[in-house]
């Protein structure tokens, strides 16, 4: 599933994806994917598009309120996980409201648990979905993986 975010991302509008499921699913077929890899994905896909994002009241920020997992996000999200959630609301790339969009969907991704490399792709397809100004400036850096960065 996470190999199709990359590809969508990469060669895909996101306005592609609200319109027709069934040309998306041709195009990730050509391109090799499994079946059910492609059902997995668009269904993901599809949750994330009718997210009552838009819909819900305006939630405290970092500053006046904390969020706190439950037993089954921690389990699914572990200190790095949730770490980098906490990391991307303080320095403004979600707020109180995306942050919620990216748990929810990360707790719909397949997977008991998820890695770190895992719930970047998530964040970015959440950010690019809703096509969010930042989007595009973090992609680099939620693509990249600690293995080709230079120790601080």
């Amino acid at each position: 599933m996470y190999d199709i975010f990359v590809y969508l991302f990469e060669n895909c509008h996101r306005t592609d994806l609200a319109q027709d499921n069934e040309l998306i699913a041709k195009k990730l077929s050509a391109a090799g994917f499994e079946e059910s890899d492609i059902s997995e994905a668009l269904t993901w896909l599809a949750g994330m598009l009718h997210a009552p994002h838009r819909s819900l009241e305006p939630l405290p920020g970092p500053a006046r309120a904390m969020r706190t997992y439950a037993p089954k996000e921690c389990a699914k999200l572990d200190a790095g996980c949730r770490g980098l959630v906490m990391h991307l609301e303080n320095i403004g790339v979600l707020d109180p409201v995306l942050r919620e969009l990216v748990v929810d969907r990360a707790m719909a991704a397949a997977g008991r648990t998820l890695s770190l490399d895992q719930l970047k792709l998530i964040v970015l397809m959440v950010l690019w979905n809703l096509e969010t100004p930042a989007s595009r400036l973090i992609a680099e850096e939620l693509l990249s993986s600690d293995e080709g960065r230079l120790p601080n």
